[in-house]
């Protein structure tokens, strides 16, 4: 336990440096940070900056992303948000991640649909941003559906509010998916955006993921078929 002249100016200099973010009406946000990734979940990194680690909440595809780059240095493009109540005095400051600049944007829109908050926008972009983007500009209510918590009438009413304003987030999809594609499950999408991150094309992702699954119906995770499908793709594995 620390002496208390030493918790007393611990505590008084946390205080100076929060009130230090305010000057006037101006509120200062962390727009960016740049560290060391330490761990990795399904919906939040740990970022070490010099001494300190912050927790930074993350898009279900982005989670996927950076699996093979724990203990490597990371960019992440960042937003603040205050989670709790006012009403009962328990906000909880919470920074979320994103690759880019462009990418905070599209959430601030998407999040900006009713009955879509902060944590529901986060687990539901299990898709990379640029092919949910596609999906709303093109009125495909399959895809949106297939996102973690989007149901039929949520759907409709994202491309209601959002189709004609996110073409220059849709830049760089996928035009047409393969066919293999259309009866792909959760876990399925997931593994088929990560071979598509390392390098993979999208077609021939989707065929070695259907043979994967054909020879070995009980995989179930993308943590399984990931592996399994270079394995085939190496002859390893037949």
């Amino acid at each position: 336990m620390w002496p208390m002249r030493l918790q007393l100016r611990f505590v008084a200099q946390i205080e100076f440096k929060m009130d230090s973010r305010f000057r006037g009406n101006e509120k200062i946000m962390i727009a960016q940070i740049e560290g060391k990734l330490v761990s990795l979940n399904s919906d939040s990194a740990l970022v070490r900056i010099g001494q300190v680690c912050y927790e930074i909440l993350l898009p279900g595809y982005l989670a996927s992303l950076l699996a093979g780059r724990i203990g490597q240095d990371i960019t992440l493009c960042t937003m603040e948000y205050y989670e709790g109540s006012m009403a009962g005095g328990n906000l909880i400051p919470q920074m979320v991640g994103f690759v880019s600049a462009g990418e905070k944007d599209f959430f601030k829109r998407y999040t900006s649909v009713k009955g879509i908050g902060i944590k529901k926008g986060l687990k539901s972009l299990a898709l990379p941003i640029a092919t949910v983007a596609a999906a709303i500009e093109s009125a495909d209510e399959k895809t949106l559906i297939s996102l973690p918590g989007i149901g039929n009438r949520l759907a409709q009413h994202i491309i209601a509010e959002l189709k004609g304003k996110l073409t220059t987030f849709a830049v760089g999809a996928e035009p047409s998916r393969a066919k293999e594609e259309t009866t792909f499950v959760g876990y399925q999408i997931e593994a088929l955006e990560i071979l598509i991150a390392w390098g993979e094309k999208r077609n021939e992702a989707a065929e070695l993921i259907n043979l994967a699954c054909r020879k070995h119906p009980n995989i179930k995770s993308a943590e399984e078929l990931v592996p399994l499908v270079y394995r085939i793709k190496q002859g390893i594995e037949v």
